[in-house]
């Protein structure tokens, strides 16, 4: 049984899982899909062909599944996913996919959006991430699980933002930044590791130890991006941060990489 009030609309064609509430004055369409013990506040919309994950939590003034803000979305019958007990506050937006991407916006699961946070479109939101209030992700971002970007920040369209990282408050990200990075200001530099993180999910402190000298070599003022690599894969590829580092570094991309600002722009 689920919960709807009266001046909620809901479409017929909508499927609910059990123990949904609806609250007054929301609008869901035709082929969304919602999980059991949905909580869906007053005055959200959730439109398109959208999914909503069990035990989310959806505050009032959302919009879920609506077009893109992109010139060249022709009406694509794109999607939008939201993983299991992920929670959008107050007058957050999040955009189905388009043609041009990945066809599909993903946000994982145990996922904190706070007031106001964008999401457009075909980007793809990995597990426990938090975006702070109003932080604005460009089409066909990517945020790697746990990473945290701080309130009034912006992340450029086609930017990566490493697992585990964070981004401080009031940034402006048009570059990758790599896993367990911490990127500051605008346009965003890397700021080091983020340690706290990496000490919060429990790993040793010798394995810590190993991957900030991985991360001086490789940022260091002398040699190639490609040689410092080469270095610092020969001697740290068994350490699993350092391993995560480099992967992404290699990974297929066109955009340059966040650095520290005492560091000249890399050659790959």
């Amino acid at each position: 049984m689920s919960n709807i009030h009266a001046t909620a609309q809901v479409d017929p064609g909508a499927k609910l899982g059990s123990n949904v509430e609806i609250g007054p004055f929301c609008v869901v369409g035709p082929n969304v899909e919602i999980g059991d013990d949905v909580v869906i506040r007053s005055n959200v919309v959730i439109d398109g062909r959208t999914t909503i994950g069990s035990g989310c939590k959806i505050f009032p003034f959302v919009s879920v599944g609506l077009e893109p803000q992109d010139i060249k979305y022709k009406d694509d019958p794109s999607t939008v996913t939201i993983g299991e007990n992920t929670v959008l506050r107050e007058h957050v937006t999040v955009h189905r996919g388009t043609s041009t991407g990945h066809m599909a916006t993903r946000v994982g699961s145990n996922c904190f959006l706070m007031i106001a946070a964008h999401v457009a479109h075909d980007c793809q939101i990995g597990d426990n991430v938090t975006l702070v209030n109003n932080v604005a992700l460009g089409g066909h971002v990517s945020v790697g699980d746990g990473a945290i970007i701080g309130g009034l920040s912006a992340v450029h369209q086609f930017v990566r933002i490493g697992a585990y990282s964070f981004v401080g408050g009031m940034s402006g990200v048009a570059a990758d930044l790599i896993p367990y990075g911490m990127a500051l200001g605008n346009r965003a530099n890397l700021n080091g590791l983020n340690i706290v993180g990496l000490k919060r999910r429990g790993f040793p402190r010798e394995q810590i130890h190993e991957v900030r000298k991985a991360y001086r070599m490789l940022f260091s003022s002398e040699g190639t991006m490609k040689e410092q690599l080469e270095d610092v894969e020969a001697m740290f590829s068994t350490n699993e941060l350092a391993r995560q580092i480099i992967d992404f570094i290699k990974s297929d991309t066109d955009r340059q990489f966040c650095i520290p600002s005492n560091v000249a722009s890399p050659s790959r």
